[in-house]
């Protein structure tokens, strides 16, 4: 029986209409253009893509070059900014140590006017106990003058 498979026989055909039905047209197409080749669309790129003009390594080194010239003009930016933010606050530190300076003079100073008038005041004790030391002194020798006497 395998033997019959691979052995040819001829038909004798007559044609009289359409032998096929259009559903079997419509598979038998089908299965004829499935043997068809076609390219993949993977790796297929539009026609923009294919004329888009490719730039040369000058224009590439130029686009580098300005890329890398904004980020080094950002940096430069920033580090003037920072350097603003720097010099105020170097005015104002140096605006409040003015102040601390000069409430620090004017408490020197204060201390010194009170040193001063704490050394008036005890010039003036002690001279008023002077004063009084001559008096009873004085008294003192008056009396002893006045005893030896009588």
């Amino acid at each position: 029986m395998s033997n019959a498979w691979n052995q040819t026989r001829w038909m004798k055909r007559f044609a009289v209409g359409k032998m096929k039905t259009p559903k079997y047209g419509g598979w038998l197409s089908k299965r004829v253009n499935d043997n068809i080749p076609r390219p993949s669309q993977e790796g297929v790129r539009s026609m923009e893509e294919y004329l888009q003009v490719v730039p040369s390594d000058i224009e590439i080194i130029k686009q580098d070059f300005e890329r890398i010239n904004s980020k080094i003009g950002k940096k430069i930016e920033q580090l003037e900014e920072e350097k603003m933010h720097l010099r105020l606050d170097v005015d104002v530190q140096k605006l409040e140590t003015k102040k601390l300076r000069k409430g620090k003079n004017k408490a020197e100073e204060d201390l010194d006017k009170q040193w001063r008038q704490e050394i008036r005041e005890e010039k003036i004790k002690a001279n008023r106990w002077e004063r009084k030391f001559q008096e009873a002194q004085m008294r003192n020798d008056a009396l002893e003058k006045g005893l030896s006497e009588s």
